[in-house]
């Protein structure tokens, strides 16, 4: 039997690159003979480069860069020759995720995307042609202010002073004009695209502010004054684009980095097309029996572009059968039948806390594909009588 493995992570716990590995234990527990192809994904977020570069045969660099919080943290990006070109791939999250920010200090009106900038610096510097960003999981919402800065853009305030630097979205309030005379030069000569939440919008009462700024730990007060400082840094960047950024696709993802993108003039995809065509999905049913697919909980949303519902949707057209284990099994997860999906199976055996889970997830998981394919063999003897 020839089974693709290719599940997400399980946010806070295990990264795809891990729970592809714990899945293929499993299956070989269940069926030593099984030949397994493992892809992990990741919609952009946590992971994201990790997945992509184990794909297409990269390697990592690891960078030291200022994090979300203005600490010096390590960090990291992925590379992939192709021939004489070199494609990096950045993950923001890599170095203003949420999950970069302690919990006493998630604060999105100062936390900075500088890290971001820094990581772009870094690999313009070794010549890449190209640029992946993803976009997910931030816990900035500055705008890309921040990684503009890192790249050379100035910020001016109203009163002519230059705002500081990797001051965070608060400081955009004051923010007159943007100058981007000063930019690092190669990026000219390099593509930049990301793959982002399409309908993350900036501004106004379904922009990032008011959407994921509590998310991210914003007051009720500090939600305003981040969607006011947005509102002027919108207007900034119209003043350079000649066009309104505000309500544009994409425009607010990871916290209106996307706009930020948009000024370097980078092509935003929505992230699911960009994904499936990165780590080249269709491609991958050729000589497929089976797939497993994973991610931390399965519900209704499933559908709505989630990793494992995106699999789903394209093994059916090949008639692939597809399960799922999960974390967590949630409201009304019985309309991803529809969407492709045979099978799906959490990965609990008892009732714990989530901390417990998470400390034992890696073996949970393992488990977990182990029971679920040995019943799958079951199921091939019962056929076969």
């Amino acid at each position: 039997m020839n089974v693709l493995v290719c599940p997400s992570g399980f946010k806070g716990s295990i990264d795809p690159p891990t729970a592809a590995n714990c899945i293929e234990a499993g299956i070989l527990r269940a069926l030593p003979s099984a030949k397994i192809r493992k892809v992990p994904l990741a919609d952009g977020g946590e992971g994201f480069a990790h997945s992509l570069v184990a794909a297409r045969g990269g390697e990592m660099r690891q960078v030291t860069v200022t994090g979300p919080v203005g600490t010096t943290i390590s960090s990291s990006y992925g590379v992939i020759q192709q021939g004489q070109s070199k494609t990096a791939v950045i993950e923001i999250a890599a170095a203003a995720g949420l999950t970069l920010v302690p919990r006493d200090c998630r604060n999105p009106c100062v936390t900075t995307t500088f890290g971001v900038g820094q990581l772009i610096v870094s690999a313009l510097d070794e010549g890449v042609q190209r640029i992946i960003v993803g976009c997910g999981d931030s816990g900035t919402s500055d705008g890309g202010a921040g990684m503009l800065q890192a790249l050379g853009a100035r910020f001016i305030g109203r009163d002519g002073s230059e705002l500081p630097h990797a001051g965070g979205g608060q400081s955009l309030i004051a923010l007159g004009s943007i100058d981007l005379s000063s930019l690092h030069p190669r990026l000219e000569e390099v593509d930049i695209e990301v793959a982002c939440n399409w309908k993350n919008i900036l501004c106004g009462p379904n922009g990032v502010a008011r959407v994921y700024g509590p998310q991210k730990g914003a007051s009720p007060k500090q939600t305003e004054a981040l969607e006011a400082a947005l509102d002027i840094y919108a207007s900034a960047c119209r003043d350079i684009l000649g066009y309104d950024v505000a309500k544009m696709p994409g425009s607010g993802a990871s916290g209106g980095l996307g706009a930020g993108l948009m000024l370097l003039g980078a092509t935003l995809r929505p992230r699911y097309d960009a994904i499936m065509e990165y780590f080249n999905l269709e491609g991958l049913f050729e000589d497929c029996d089976l797939v497993f697919t994973a991610e931390g909980g399965i519900d209704y949303q499933t559908p709505r572009g989630k990793i494992p519902a995106e699999v789903a949707m394209r093994a059916k057209k090949y008639q692939i059968p597809v399960i799922v284990l999960a974390g967590t099994i949630g409201d009304e997860a019985e309309v991803n039948y529809d969407v492709g999906i045979n099978a799906y199976a959490s990965i609990l055996q008892r009732p714990s806390t989530l901390e417990e889970a998470i400390a034992e997830a890696e073996r949970l998981l393992t488990e977990s594909a182990e029971g679920v394919m040995r019943m799958v063999v079951v199921g091939r003897k019962l056929a076969r009588r």
